[in-house]
């Protein structure tokens, strides 16, 4: 066995963490309150409207850099991210490496009208439940944090709530794995979870072996347009933003630069 990576420290506090809310909340209440949300929204339609899709990150901190932002009032941040002309708000709800929560998550889908992504590493069908009762549209699964029939059962169980997986891969392995479980939505991040270490070709690579069909999010190392340009122009429909964005000062401002730049008639087109 080789020594425990990044990723490896991450899902053991998730898993004790998720333990002990369900200690606390059952999966059998969670699934009631799942019951009891609101209906999902359409994520897919949302992405595939015409330019490249910003998803604008409620982000307090991170595992590569510490802590980001303050953020003293989530619902504020991204009511600026939803007035800027983003498509989707993304809340971080890991508690230890990025100080996330379901507060956060309660707090923003009270806020806008948008879809609203649950970050976080999912593990077990609670936290699917967990992230529907708290208003998720959609939510994140990490192919690396998976193995296979663990992928495939946790995709199938959040579209049966009727959300919406964004799967999210690092390497071509990773991405025949995902289209195998039968994602639709799938995410390139150019950070290696593993390592932390940044790979910004990533996408570059991976993107053209992945069907049309497939809506591609470009993920990690957006700090401007420039970015936003050149993962365009390697075949994104869109680009989730964090760190650049609540270290901006101006988030709504640079959420609309995003926009205004994914929707400019030189920007390459999605090919859908």
């Amino acid at each position: 066995m080789g020594s425990a990576t990044v990723l490896d420290s991450i899902l053991e506090g998730v898993r004790a963490d998720v333990a002990a809310r369900e200690a606390v909340v059952s999966l059998a209440e969670v699934k009631e309150q799942a019951q009891r949300a609101p209906a999902p929204l359409d994520v897919m339609a949302a992405l595939r409207a015409p330019g490249i899709a910003v998803i604008a990150e409620v982000k307090r901190a991170s595992p590569s850099r510490g802590e980001l932002a303050s953020i003293a009032d989530p619902a504020q941040l991204a009511r600026a991210y939803q007035d800027g002309g983003a498509r989707v708000i993304s809340v971080l709800t890991e508690q230890r490496r990025f100080n996330g929560s379901l507060d956060d998550l309660d707090a923003v889908r009270a806020a806008v009208s948008i879809p609203v992504l649950r970050k976080d590493f999912i593990v077990r069908p609670y936290q699917i439940h967990e992230a529907r009762a708290h208003g998720a549209d959609l939510l994140l699964l990490i192919v690396a944090a998976l193995e296979q029939p663990a992928l495939e059962s946790l995709l199938e169980r959040t579209e049966s709530l009727g959300m919406t997986a964004l799967v999210e891969v690092h390497t071509e392995e990773e991405a025949d794995r995902a289209l195998q479980a039968g994602a639709s939505l799938i995410g390139v991040n150019a950070r290696n979870l593993k390592t932390l270490e940044v790979d910004r070709d990533c996408f570059a690579r991976i993107a053209p072996g992945l069907p049309s069909k497939v809506i591609k999010i470009a993920e990690s190392g957006v700090r401007g347009t420039a970015d936003l340009l050149a993962y365009a122009g390697a075949g994104a429909d869109g680009v989730l933003v964090g760190e650049g964005l609540v270290t901006s000062g101006d988030p709504r401002s640079a959420v609309a630069d995003l926009v205004t730049a994914g929707t400019h008639p030189s920007c390459p087109k999605p090919a859908r």
